[in-house]
């Protein structure tokens, strides 16, 4: 045999989350700027799935001082319980699994952005740490990965009225580039989405500055036309809602 002979035993097999760590400019267009605040977007848009499914009224990012980011909606929460297919819980299915959720046979969602299953599990793949809560049937049930390895079965930590998801993750900075998230360019793509999804809350807060936002337009895009025609002189009659 060869010294350059390529054989079975070159055929390498990643498993679950690591071929994500291993090319993350893959998953997430690159390792700086542009990639970070893509992961910010994939969990963002999973909230969004569930406005546009008629569950979700609200959406609350927020930067934390620790370098963190959390989004929570008021949708139904990603089921938790053991999965009927995967020895495990389905949140850590959701969360450690590429291609797992609810967007592929047509019935949980009619509509739908971001990657389509892939997108939060590359999310958590690409954090130091990222943690859960559910808030789901009653209960809160939390799950905290290291490096997107989960670290123990989903608990129930107390009793809630609410429903909906939080997310909490800190990129990884051994992976990316860039790790700090600039509120300005969060905002103009959260401004962006509030005008795409008409009645849509969705506030921001900057614990670093104390900056914060609270977008809300009844007047969808209709409503983005008039505010970049504000103080213009315009060729046109207004547009009809």
């Amino acid at each position: 045999m060869t010294e350059d002979a390529y054989s079975a035993k070159d055929i390498t097999v990643l498993e679950g989350l690591e071929p994500v760590r291993l090319r993350p400019g893959m998953y997430i267009g690159s390792t700086g700027q542009r990639g970070l605040h893509h992961l910010v977007y994939e969990v963002v848009d999973n909230s969004v799935d569930e406005a546009l499914a008629g569950h979700a009224t609200t959406i609350k990012l927020t930067i934390h001082v620790n370098g963190s980011l959390s989004v929570e909606d008021d949708g139904r929460g990603i089921p938790v319980g053991p999965h009927p297919t995967e020895a495990m819980d389905t949140l850590d299915v959701v969360m450690t699994k590429l291609h797992a959720g609810g967007k592929f046979d047509g019935n949980s969602y009619k509509v739908s952005g971001g990657l389509h299953g892939v997108g939060v599990s590359c999310v958590n793949a690409l954090s130091e740490w990222l943690e859960v809560e559910v808030y789901r049937d009653g209960h809160i049930y939390k799950q905290r990965y290291e490096i997107g390895v989960p670290g123990g079965k989903v608990k129930v930590i107390g009793n809630t009225s609410l429903r909906g998801t939080k997310v909490t993750f800190k990129p990884d900075g051994t992976l990316l580039e860039a790790t700090d998230f600039n509120f300005d360019v969060l905002s103009n793509r959260m401004r962006e989405l509030a005008f795409l999804n008409p009645g849509l809350r969705i506030l921001m807060r900057d614990e670093r500055s104390d900056k914060s936002h609270d977008f809300k337009y009844e007047g969808g895009i209709v409503a983005y036309v008039e505010l970049l025609n504000k103080n213009k002189t315009v060729l046109f009659d207004r547009p009809s809602r």
